[in-house]
């Protein structure tokens, strides 16, 4: 079930680099957030097993600028066996590290507007208890946003490209522009065996300084099997012990 309310927070960043996929090796970011992106953030911020977040628009609040920048990376995925990044091949250069360049976006500014999705709602996990925006009885996300609390530092893209997040003021002002994408990656898809699957979703476009995320897509990623562990897994319950914590803190 979909909960009608939305919930907004404003997030911004000196640089940001939402990665094209079909640009490997020198990395190009899109103009703008992408939803996996938001969503990331919101779950950097809040994350329960109970729900997921349904990313219903992203506002740009700053004119798109690009900036090139040069970064040392390594060529090789990281395994079991760690990666010595100053390791040297029999010519005396660099064996995993190589330097590319990199078409990022600079000074960038958002507001994520979201719902919550609930597969099995109930009485015990009610939308007011993780969105609640009533005075004086906030939910859980209202409450992490003005205190800046979150589970792990949110980031704009690339870990480097952190983002700081906050409430909005009211007085922001979305860009009145409008910018084709043409085909933007919506999220990886996972089905129930596990199996990821990258979702596009086309003819996209920045319009008047929105865009817009409910699409079929986003409807078809409520029903990803990644979201979720199992409930009878090890992750569940320490998660839920976590949860319990967290909750009992937040009542005193």
């Amino acid at each position: 079930m979909l909960d009608d309310r939305i919930v907004r927070v404003k997030v911004t960043g000196m640089f940001a680099c939402f990665t094209r996929p079909d640009l490997k090796v020198e990395r190009m970011t899109y103009p703008c957030m992408t939803p996996s992106a938001a969503r990331g953030i919101l779950d950097s911020i809040l994350w329960k097993p109970e729900f997921q977040w349904y990313v219903r628009r992203i506002l740009v609040l700053n004119p798109v600028k690009f900036a090139t920048v040069k970064r040392n990376e390594i060529n090789s995925k990281q395994s079991k066996t760690p990666i010595v990044v100053d390791a040297v091949n029999s010519a005396g250069k660099p064996k995993y590290r190589s330097q590319r360049n990199s078409v990022v976006l600079k000074d960038v500014a958002y507001i994520i507007e979201a719902s919550i999705y609930q597969k099995e709602p109930s009485d015990k996990n009610r939308p007011e208890k993780y969105i609640g925006m009533a005075s004086g009885k906030e939910g859980m996300f209202p409450r992490r946003v003005k205190k800046g609390q979150c589970w792990r530092r949110p980031y704009l893209g690339t870990r480097e490209f952190a983002a700081e997040f906050m409430e909005p003021n009211g007085n922001e002002q979305v860009i009145n522009e409008t910018a084709p994408i043409g085909s933007m990656l919506f999220d990886i898809f996972y089905d129930a065996s596990g199996k990821p699957q990258p979702l596009f979703f086309h003819d996209v476009a920045i319009r008047n300084g929105v865009l817009n995320c409910e699409v079929p897509e986003n409807d078809k990623m409520m029903q990803s099997s990644h979201v979720q562990p199992p409930m009878d897994s090890k992750i569940s319950s320490v998660v839920y012990e976590f949860n319990q914590r967290e909750e009992e803190e937040e009542a005193l």
